[in-house]
């Protein structure tokens, strides 16, 4: 299987039905197993044994966590993964950001990052004799998680020497970073700066196989060492910390978000829609999920945020926006100065200055120039003096006139 199908189409529509009931959890006990609840997609079974899966629910798209202060620095991380179904939060509305993540959790979502969720979940893959000496204990414990296993190893994300799971063991750093390279099908690369020097204070600490790995790993950005010059390979990695890396490494995958909807906002949001103008220049209407969860400038904003050509990321669910992320805010306009020879005013019903028309030099003589005025302008200098014939200065914004300066 080639690179290009690591970003199937499908990572989008079918990844995001993940998020259904609420802030169901991609983990739901936080080892994966959801306690009889089961994982995403992996429904309760009823009484006659048949997975309550294919039942169709009256669901929303929740990206709002109730433990949002906590994600701080990791909220756009995990936001962006939430909302393509590679990593979300709790079945109790929370993400537990600070909570140390494990193997298997950590497997999951690199299959999924890597667009393979389908074939992970399909008969075939579930049905994976696994050759591991604890994949009993995991087709007891986790058994939807089989065939994510068995795509990992068809991917090289294990080591040779692996000869078990140990999936409820906490993913370190160095097995994250590992992970992640391989996820990239980096490994080839990896193994070429095997030599490499690590000028970390612990770099002692990291296996003289996996030097290559964290070379790579640093090299691309996906991890980094702390202030203190130390780079921690056998610290316990937490859910934020995966989702950053997760989301660093999702940015430099082959065909990167083959399946948002990308393009310029023509017009602010209204009537609970947006346009967007793709870069063919088509024009799509997307109506807004009530909770549509919005990216600017890195933090969480409103609807209101949203200005006309804005370049935007935006990813749906059941026809709704639920995602918006502004890649490039919109230029902004300037304030600009008009100066001439006053001529006249006219009002509007509230007495108040409706347009102002000037006389302005040009390199050809003269020209007339009629402008809006806004109705909180402010006059500089004294009014009595705006006459026929006075100068005056006037500040302008997108055409209007905020300030009208006298003499």
């Amino acid at each position: 299987m080639n690179k290009s199908f690591m970003k199937k189409a499908a990572i989008t529509s079918i990844a995001l039905l993940t998020l259904a009931s609420g802030a169901t959890g991609a983990f739901a006990d936080g080892k994966g197993n959801g306690k009889g609840k089961g994982n995403d997609n992996h429904r309760e079974q009823g009484k006659n044994g048949k997975n309550k899966q294919n039942k169709k629910q009256d669901v929303d798209i929740h990206l709002h966590f109730k433990d949002e202060k906590e994600l701080k620095w990791a909220l756009e991380h995990i936001i962006r993964l939430a909302s393509k179904g590679v990593f979300n939060g709790y079945e109790d509305g929370t993400f537990k950001p600070n909570q140390s993540i494990t193997r298997i959790e950590s497997i999951v979502a690199a299959v999924r990052l890597m667009g393979l969720k389908e074939q992970a979940e399909s008969t075939e893959e579930m049905q994976t004799a696994l050759n591991f000496k604890d994949a009993d204990q995991l087709k007891k414990k986790y058994p939807w998680a089989v065939g994510y296993v068995a795509v990992a190893l068809e991917k090289d994300l294990f080591n040779e020497t692996d000869d078990a799971i140990q999936a409820e063991k906490p993913a370190t750093r160095l097995f994250a970073a590992t992970l992640l390279v391989k996820a990239l099908g980096l490994e080839a690369e990896a193994k070429a700066k095997a030599n490499s020097t690590l000028g970390f204070k612990d770099a002692n600490k990291i296996p003289a196989g996996s030097v290559g790995y964290v070379a790579v790993a640093l090299e691309k950005n996906l991890i980094t060492g702390y202030n203190d010059n130390s780079f921690r390979p056998n610290q316990p990695v937490t859910r934020a910390e995966l989702a950053a890396l997760l989301d660093r490494t999702d940015s430099q995958l082959p065909d990167h978000d083959a399946q948002a909807i990308t393009g310029k906002l023509k017009a602010s949001p209204a009537n609970g829609s947006i346009v967007i103008v793709k870069p063919d220049n088509k024009e799509v209407a997307v109506a807004l999920s009530s909770n549509v969860f919005i990216f600017r400038d890195n933090v969480k904003s409103t609807v209101a945020s949203l200005q006309a050509g804005d370049e935007v990321l935006v990813r749906t669910y059941e026809n709704k926006a639920v995602f918006i992320e502004v890649t490039k805010a919109a230029a902004q306009p300037t304030f600009t100065k008009e100066s001439g020879k006053f001529n006249s005013i006219s009002l509007n019903a509230q007495g108040k200055i409706a347009t102002i028309s000037i006389t302005k030099e040009i390199s050809s003589g003269t020209q007339a120039l009629v402008l809006n005025v806004s109705p909180d302008v402010t006059i500089v200098g004294n009014a009595a003096l705006l006459t026929s014939g006075q100068a005056v200065e006037l500040t302008v914004l997108g055409g209007v006139v905020y300030s009208i300066k006298v003499g």
